[in-house]
């Protein structure tokens, strides 16, 4: 089944219970209510465009060819220009705009295939893979897909979450990360509970010089229990109509909801 398909049945995912937490009012507006977002994000428009060629250069990876680098190149423009080329409800951030991005587009994606596009350590299982599983007492399914399932020679899975970013990732961020924890519960709920997994973020960095960085991590059955609990949380809060704007929040500057959360404040709420 897939992903679109999925998502028409009740469900919580990686990104809603990220947005919950964050800023339950943000969930409000666009997976209640389905207001529609007031712009588009320059970076989450970029960081959809790298995803789609990544995938496309697995895929072709799965089936045994390996894309050259001048198509990798060729794939992005034609994807970005489909995305972003007079798009006019993408808002870009200072300094920015189509041009810019789709030269940085080309090195970051020169800089990653140089790293890692020749290697073969790993064999690919599968690439955008949907899921789904459910957790006892929940009345939800559980959705998303994983960007890239591998394995290595002695069985291990390997599944690794594709990242654009403007900075390095901390180590307390790869470590306490709970989307890959979440990945980690759907493998084992879709016949990968015997086989050792290994979690990876592959981040393409839009620094002034383009990097590419790998970062390994595991999740003990204690962290795959805390998130179990957070998210029980989480639907407990949905389920009472329990709303609360994070108006101290990271996202704020950038909110897609920023008019309307204003509105919420000068209406009580109500």
């Amino acid at each position: 089944m897939d992903l679109a398909t999925l998502r028409q049945q009740p469900h919580l995912s990686a990104s809603s219970i990220g947005d919950y937490i964050e800023c339950s009012l943000l969930f409000k507006f666009g997976r209640i209510d389905r207001l529609p977002m007031e712009f588009k994000s320059d970076a989450l428009e970029f960081g959809t465009t790298i995803h789609l060629v990544l995938a496309a250069f697995y895929q072709e990876k799965m089936s045994g060819h390996r894309m050259p680098l001048k198509d990798l190149h060729r794939l992005f423009e034609m994807q970005w220009r489909e995305i972003a080329e007079d798009n006019a409800d993408i808002r870009y951030a200072q300094g920015r705009d189509f041009q810019s991005y789709l030269h940085q587009g080309i090195d970051m994606l020169t800089v990653w295939y140089n790293k890692a596009a020749d290697d073969d350590s790993f064999r690919v299982l599968s690439v955008e893979e949907p899921f789904q599983f459910t957790l006892p007492d929940l009345p939800v399914r559980i959705i998303g897909a994983m960007d890239l399932v591998e394995e290595d020679d002695s069985g291990a899975v390997i599944i690794t979450d594709w990242k654009t970013a403007g900075r390095a990732y901390g180590y307390d961020e790869v470590n306490r990360n709970p989307q890959v924890t979440l990945y980690q519960l759907a493998a084992k709920s879709n016949g990968f509970a015997d086989r050792e997994i290994l979690l990876r973020f592959d981040c393409l960095l839009k620094t002034q010089k383009p990097r590419f960085e790998q970062y390994y991590t595991i999740r003990t059955d204690i962290e795959e229990r805390r998130l179990i609990r957070k998210i029980r949380a989480v639907w407990e809060g949905i389920s009472s109509g329990i709303f609360i704007p994070n108006d101290t929040s990271w996202r704020c500057p950038n909110c897609h909801y920023r008019q309307a959360c204003d509105q919420w404040f000068l209406e009580g709420g109500d």
